[in-house]
């Protein structure tokens, strides 16, 4: 063997020496999670968050839902909105008292107020169909109940 065969020889086993030092030194890869929800590390948590809201470009569709206003409204509005629904549920419930009999059964006819009129017809099989009328507006609901489900 001559010496360039010689230091091709020394060449290839110095890589092939250098391959098998680089693969021991190898360690298997692991899965780390980001999130903090799925075990990532806590101090993520404002990182991701603040990157999400960054990349947020949703409006919402309505600048008036109930849910979203509740907590730019102040302490009074929220005892008006309160004191409406308190009196809404008085009169509701002294417009249906008529509407039911001693023993808590509905009985079938007409309630008028001011402003809204609500009929019970017996629908036959058992059934019972209340409708509203809204007077100033001539938009009507209904629904039926079981005459059972009530008085029992």
């Amino acid at each position: 063997m001559d010496k360039r065969g010689a230091g091709l020889a020394r060449a290839l086993a110095a890589a092939v020496a250098v391959t098998l030092a680089s693969a021991a030194g190898a360690t298997p890869l692991t899965y780390t999670p980001v999130n903090p929800n799925f075990g990532g590390n806590p101090l993520n948590g404002n990182y991701l968050l603040s990157s999400a809201q960054a990349q947020n470009k949703h409006e919402p569709s309505s600048p008036d839902l109930g849910a979203s206003d509740l907590g730019q409204q102040t302490p009074l509005d929220r005892f008006n909105q309160t004191l409406e629904q308190s009196m809404l549920s008085r009169i509701s419930a002294a417009a249906t008292s008529q509407l039911f009999d001693n023993s808590g059964n509905l009985i079938p006819g007409t309630v008028n107020t001011q402003d809204f009129s609500i009929v019970v017809a017996d629908a036959g099989s058992g059934l019972l169909t209340i409708t509203t009328t809204d007077k100033t507006t001539g938009q009507t609901t209904s629904f039926q109940v079981s005459s059972s489900t009530f008085g029992q």
